[in-house]
């Protein structure tokens, strides 16, 4: 990644173990750290800030390449994970080192964390107003090192609590992808809803994309959502479309398949919940050795020279220089 296109962003979002995750390695991404800032105190601990004295919230820092993941998406993001209208906190934490907020770094971030919170009130997704500040970023201190990806070193903690403490279920409450499955039925071919809403397999070497070679990406035929590049694409002799990561991980869910008396790593879309395939430890070794074999009717491809037109601009880094 090249230092000198690397940016700054601060989000608090009530606890911040709960803020890593959906940022951390995803394309673009430096680092996500997380910390105290936007109160009176200098170098403060964990137990100072908790006790509300300090003026601080808790937040993360994300340093990230725009060029590969625009300060936009990065706000759809962190909207995702909170609930914008609480203004005492978030979820089962409350006070003001819980509040939400996001702290701009130059007057950019400015106008477009503003509009962005514009559009969201005028979404009329929630009845209350939002009540997220956008704040001019201050001093950030880093947390404690037992605070830093705690989402990896106590997993199992980590999901009991964000379970727990609301904020998962209110994600799905509000941020799902509601799927109206009879209107599927009238705009999907019956075999792409049997494979994406029935969990079906489409017949190998007699599909659309196996021997598919141009370049592009294939999105998710319900949702739209980006899955793959074609620059990760290969023949794996299996008669369906191989790619050896996705473009994404946060995209993709995996859910053990026990069906048809195998034990096998099932693949659905993060957004429309569609099944998509499978994931195999048989893949190239010089490329992680995975293999991703999707169903070719759960997908859509879209050329690189369409990316713009089709709404998936962002994505044009990767096709630049290769």
């Amino acid at each position: 990644m090249d230092s000198t296109n690397l940016e700054k962003a601060t989000f608090a979002g009530g606890c911040f173990w709960c803020m890593v995750e959906p940022f951390d390695e995803r394309p673009g991404i430096h680092e996500v750290i997380s910390g105290y800032t936007g109160g009176r105190t200098e170098n403060p601990t964990y137990e100072e800030v908790c006790s509300n004295n300090t003026g601080h919230v808790e937040a993360v820092q994300i340093t990230f390449d725009p060029t590969i993941f625009p300060y936009d998406k990065l706000l759809e993001v962190f909207w995702q994970q909170i609930d914008p209208t609480d203004p005492g906190g978030q979820f089962n934490d409350r006070g003001e080192s819980y509040q939400t907020a996001i702290f701009y770094h130059n007057e950019q971030q400015k106008k477009r964390a503003e509009a962005s919170k514009q559009k969201l009130d005028e979404s009329g997704k929630f009845k209350s107003p939002v009540a997220t500040k956008i704040l001019p970023a201050a001093t950030f201190y880093r947390a404690e090192e037992k605070h830093q990806d705690y989402y990896k070193k106590q997993s199992f903690h980590y999901r009991l609590y964000k379970k727990g403490s609301g904020r998962e279920d209110f994600i799905k409450e509000h941020w799902s992808k509601k799927i109206d499955k009879e209107k599927l039925k009238q705009t999907l071919s019956p075999l792409q809803y049997h494979v994406t809403q029935e969990s079906g397999t489409e017949r190998p070497f007699q599909n659309e994309y196996w021997n598919h070679e141009e370049d592009g990406i294939y999105v998710d035929i319900v949702s739209g959502e980006p899955l793959f590049s074609s620059h990760d694409k290969y023949d794996a002799g299996c008669g369906w479309p191989s790619f050896t990561k996705p473009i994404d991980r946060k995209q993709l869910k995996e859910n053990m398949d026990t069906t048809h008396g195998m034990r096998r790593i099932e693949i659905r879309s993060n957004e429309a919940d569609s099944h998509l395939g499978h994931v195999f430890e048989d893949g190239p070794k010089d490329q992680g050795g995975l293999r991703y074999c999707m169903n070719s009717a759960a997908m859509r491809f879209i050329p690189k020279d369409k990316l713009e037109e089709e709404g998936y601009g962002d994505l044009r880094y990767l096709f630049e220089n290769k």
